[in-house]
C-alpha cells in the first residue's frame, strides 16, 4: 500500500498506518513533508521547542530533523514498539520525502478519514514548517 501524505493529518494518518502494519501490511508513505499538524501555529512550535530543549543531547528526547524520520517516529508512538509484534510492524513501514522514482508509475492512495478537509479547525501547520523551525 502506497499512501500520499499530502494534506493528511499526521496523527490520524499515523494511527491508520499503525493498525494496517500490525495486521501485516507493508506500507510506504510518500510526501511526508506535506503532512499536517492541526492547532495554532504558536502552540505547535512552542510544544516542539520545549520537547527539543527538555533533557540533554545524549539521552533524548530525540526529534528527527528530516520529514521521513519525523513521521516515522510519530507512527512508532502508535505501535507497541517494545514488543516483538510492534518491532515487526515498524519494519514494514517506510517513509519518503517527496515522490521517489520507484512510485511514480504506481497508484497512490489516500486516507479519507485523515484528510484536513474533514476538520472544522482551519488552523494547521505542515511538517516541513515545523522542521524548519527546529533547525533542519
Amino acid at each position: 500500500m502506497i499512501i500520499n501524505a499530502e494534506n493528511l493529518i499526521l496523527g490520524r494518518l499515523a494511527s491508520f498506518v499503525a493498525k494496517k502494519a500490525l495486521l501485516g501490511e507493508k506500507i510506504d508513505i510518500v510526501n511526508c513533508e506535506s503532512a499536517i499538524i492541526t492547532g495554532r501555529k504558536k502552540e505547535i512550535l512552542e510544544r516542539y521547542r520545549e520537547k527539543r530543549e527538555r533533557g540533554d543531547p545524549l539521552h533524548g528526547p530525540f526529534i528527527r530533523r528530516k520529514a521521513d524520520g519525523f513521521v516515522k517516529r510519530v507512527i512508532r508512538g502508535m505501535l507497541p514498539h517494545k514488543q516483538e509484534k510492534g518491532r515487526k510492524a515498524f519494519k514494514r513501514i517506510k517513509c519518503f520525502i517527496g515522490l521517489p522514482e520507484q512510485f511514480k508509475e504506481k497508484k497512490l492512495e489516500t486516507v479519507e478519514k485523515a484528510n484536513v478537509s474533514k476538520v472544522q479547525n482551519l488552523k494547521y501547520l505542515k511538517v516541513k514548517r515545523v522542521l524548519e523551525f527546529l533547525g533542519r
